[in-house]
């Protein structure tokens, strides 16, 4: 009966053609040879074939053996990661890692810290969801994640989610530096921007209709993308308020030009640690935070302490 297949019978399967012999696969397995040879004969028994041709001095894989290798060796690796994934939720461990992430955070720092995150718990499942404004919390609210990097929370939100500083991400007035407005010397006045258009976030969720930074200019453009908005902001389109971080390059390679706007005051979004009130990250979520905490303490000159 197919029922009484073992993972033990799999995994000496396993050894057998690894090793190429019962003796070599009894060493490793730490058997004795008999063990062995008895094990082998009941699984082929309960596949109802042989899976060795044993016609040689060492018995080797038939056609039947060959087709099953590869069953056998995700069946015995599922088990493996399956007993790997319930001692780490019996430690405290998520079954899975869900994070819901604003645009605006820092996709070098994410990918960094995911990637230590995976190597550190190595059988956890991840899923990451990049919204903008009141994505990040539409998701925790629908059960889709458990944790949210986020720049904003609605009035409701304030209220039955607890959310802790993460950073603060500064903002600056750009422009394709073949626009008008990067043409015009010295310090530009608030009635030379309303002239021009403005391209605005905008928020696809029922949370919020804000966007990033103040609404200036007369001629609206609204984007509910970061990254479009930034490819339109290149092709020249408008102005806007941009992260630091993403506009460094561009502005480095004279792609866009950083305005300078008389009277403004610094400009810089907080991203906060996001989750349900009463429901705290587990394990791995915690680690994760703790180790994007430090990354951004290591470049201090694109992100801000509290």
């Amino acid at each position: 009966m197919i029922e009484n297949l073992t993972l033990d019978q799999l995994r000496i399967f396993l050894a057998v053609a690894d090793t190429g012999s019962f003796s070599a696969a009894a060493r490793r397995l730490g058997r004795v040879q008999s063990a062995i040879s008895q094990s082998m004969q009941g699984l082929e028994s309960t596949l109802g074939t042989p899976v060795f041709d044993r016609s040689g001095k060492t018995p080797r894989l038939n056609e039947a053996g060959h087709a099953i290798f590869g069953d056998a060796q995700r069946l015995v690796e599922g088990a493996r990661v399956l007993k790997a994934r319930a001692a780490g939720m019996a430690a405290g461990l998520e079954p899975e890692l869900t994070l819901a992430v604003d645009a605006i955070f820092p996709n070098s720092v994410l990918m960094a810290s995911l990637k230590a995150l995976s190597q550190t718990f190595e059988n956890l499942p991840v899923s990451v969801f990049t919204e903008g404004l009141g994505g990040p919390e539409q998701r925790l609210r629908d059960g889709v994640a458990r944790l949210a990097l986020n720049s904003f929370l609605s009035e409701a939100g304030a209220r039955d989610l607890e959310s802790e500083f993460l950073t603060r991400i500064p903002m600056i007035p750009v422009v394709a530096s073949h626009h008008p407005l990067a043409a015009i010397e010295g310090a530009l006045t608030r009635e030379m921007l309303e002239a021009e258009v403005q391209l605005v976030l905008t928020d696809r969720t029922p949370l919020s209709q804000n966007s990033f930074g103040g609404i200036v200019s007369q001629k609206i453009w609204r984007f509910a993308d970061l990254g479009t908005r930034l490819d339109y902001l290149i092709e020249g389109f408008g102005w806007c308020n941009m992260p630091t971080h993403m506009v460094d390059g561009p502005i480095a390679d004279g792609r866009l030009k950083r305005l300078n706007i008389a009277g403004a005051a610094p400009v810089a979004l907080t991203i906060q640690v996001v989750h349900e009130r009463g429901r705290a990250p587990g394990r791995a979520g915690r680690w994760l935070i703790e180790d994007i905490r430090r990354r951004l303490v290591a470049c201090p000159e694109n992100f801000l302490a509290e």
